[in-house]
């Protein structure tokens, strides 16, 4: 083995000051089906604030971990134990939410919870304040969601990873504490559970244009470049400057949100230049929408 060779510090520095921060993360709940949405609105956790505030209360989480498990194999080669994967498991998921003074964010998961185990009431019609109340539990599809979403990017808005979980819903409520000893912003800890994720994009729009599960990495950390996008079928004219306008290397810092609802608006699409694109050409928004 050769060995190591001394660098400079014009060689280490350029590497060393390009590492990601572990505080700038944005945390998306989506997907709900419609009895969970209506059981949260009626205790005050309607759409809106999971969709715009919960992800500003989401304080803390992790990016997920997984595994596989693997089973011994005895006999293909003598003297030798094989491992062979067998299933791929997943690390459970734990977030930390401030507590808002109308303890939405508390109510989010306490509630989400109680949906789950709620079919006694809502079957039943067994009141929960009944002596011998029991719990009965709702169909799986009833409370597990598919469109959450952790999103780590950095400063810039546009070099970022994100993961998508399918079949995630809370499995434990962690107890908060409250004390006289001095006041200190109050936090809950939740636990959830999910099926699998999906690292990359995972939107519509991504998948209309083949560039699902990370394959638009930015080589220079700038964003999506398209000319590398070589497994595109790009459309010619109009059509491929709007598309380019879709990917990330042309989006400004301040526009580069996780929300594309600026960019799929009603009416003409404007680009960088301030020329309207007519609404014929913007015919491929239309459907990338129907995927």
């Amino acid at each position: 083995m050769p060995r190591p060779f001394p660098k400079k510090i014009s060689q280490i520095k350029p590497v060393l000051s390009n590492v990601a921060l572990s505080s700038h993360f944005i945390v998306e709940f989506g997907g709900f089906g419609y009895a969970l949405r209506q059981y949260l609105g009626a205790v005050g956790v309607d759409s809106r604030f999971i969709t715009d505030n919960l992800s500003l209360l989401c304080c803390r989480a992790s990016l997920p971990g997984s595994g596989f498990a693997t089973a011994d194999v005895v006999g293909n080669y003598m003297g030798v134990t094989e491992k062979m994967a067998h299933t791929r498991t997943f690390v459970q998921m734990d977030v930390d939410f401030y507590v808002d003074t109308g303890y939405r964010s508390l109510k989010f998961i306490e509630h989400w919870m109680e949906f789950m185990s709620s079919g006694s009431t809502t079957f039943d019609g067994v009141s929960a304040l009944r002596d011998g109340y029991y719990f009965r539990m709702r169909y799986p599809d009833e409370y597990k969601c598919d469109e959450t979403r952790i999103i780590k990017f950095e400063k810039d808005y546009k070099r970022y990873i994100e993961y998508r979980f399918f079949g995630l819903f809370p499995i434990s409520l962690n107890s908060v504490p409250v004390s006289y000893e001095g006041s200190t912003i109050l936090k809950a800890t939740a636990s959830f559970n999910y099926d699998r994720y999906v690292s990359g994009q995972s939107r519509s729009i991504d998948e209309f244009f083949n560039l699902i599960g990370n394959r638009n990495p930015p080589p220079e950390g700038t964003g999506t470049s398209p000319i590398s996008q070589t497994n595109v079928n790009a459309p010619s004219g109009e059509s491929a400057e709007i598309r380019n306008r879709l990917l990330d290397n042309d989006v400004p810092a301040v526009g580069a949100e996780v929300n594309s609802i600026n960019y799929f608006g009603t009416g003409n699409f404007i680009n960088s230049g301030g020329t309207a694109f007519s609404s014929g050409a913007a015919q491929i928004i239309g459907e990338a929408r129907k995927v």
